[in-house]
């Protein structure tokens, strides 16, 4: 009986996580290029007897279990609607692929967040001041800015006729894109799970195209989101009612002594 406590416990915690992944997401449904968590669950006690002695695993078919875990599932990197802004600034990658940037410590993170500034230096980088890997500097007399779908930068300056080329961007993608780690700022690294990196530029195979004056969109569905919530209350609640009935057990047959 005081099993049954314990797994009500851990349900609980599991239920609490789902909902604290839920709620981020919500959080983030209008951030740009922003991809939902997902959370996975798996049985404690036949998870860990399995692990210590595989031989023992068909032996435990008769036992209640121990509960519930979670493990972080990482991104889902399903595309976001396209949202136009008419801003030259913003770029979206229709597609495979990852903008690189450059962290302060001169490592490398990756986002599909096109939306671009200018620096003092006339540099381009992310809204949160990141630079481009590419180090793509427009002229200081710069115009207009214009970028075709191979992800080519075109800065209008006086008296040239013809647009000047400024820098070509260069996309990467994943092998499995799930296995990123997330650093914020809508900033991944790359581990070994997310595979082997690969470099090409907007339109190669393989690769997206960009789209000038769009962003991607949250990939955050409301109504799916909407609906996992209302599952991990009712499933939070069921598991504090198990906590209860066994505890009212437990008052049970400590009544029987007097």
């Amino acid at each position: 009986m005081l099993d049954s406590l314990y797994i009500g416990a851990t349900g609980m915690n599991a239920q609490q996580m789902h909902v604290d992944m839920i709620s981020n997401n919500l959080a983030n449904v209008n951030t740009a290029g922003f991809k939902k968590g997902r959370l996975g669950f798996h049985d404690l006690f036949y998870r860990a007897a399995a692990r210590t002695d595989p031989a023992l695993a068909g032996d435990l078919q008769g036992q209640p279990g121990a509960g519930v875990g979670t493990i972080q599932m990482g991104k889902i990197f399903s595309a976001g609607e396209l949202k136009k802004t008419d801003s030259p600034m913003d770029i979206a990658i229709t597609g495979e692929g990852f903008i690189e940037v450059v962290l302060p410590d001169g490592g490398s993170a990756y986002t599909r967040n096109g939306s671009l500034q200018v620096t003092r230096d006339g540099m381009l980088a992310t809204a949160d001041g990141y630079l481009l890997r590419q180090h793509i500097q427009l002229p200081a007399d710069t115009m207009t800015v214009q970028v075709d779908g191979g992800g080519k930068f075109l800065a209008s300056v006086p008296n040239e006729k013809n647009p000047v080329e400024a820098g070509q961007l260069e996309l990467v993608r994943f092998v499995n894109p799930a296995g990123l780690s997330a650093l914020g700022d809508n900033l991944y690294a790359a581990t070994e799970n997310a595979g082997e990196l690969v470099i090409g530029k907007a339109g190669d195979p393989g690769f997206g195209t960009i789209s000038q004056g769009y962003l991607e969109a949250s990939n955050v569905r409301l109504v799916e989101e909407l609906i996992n919530l209302t599952i991990a209350q009712r499933a939070y609640e069921i598991n504090a009612k198990v906590i209860q009935a066994s505890d009212e057990m437990l008052g049970i047959s400590n009544n029987l002594w007097r």
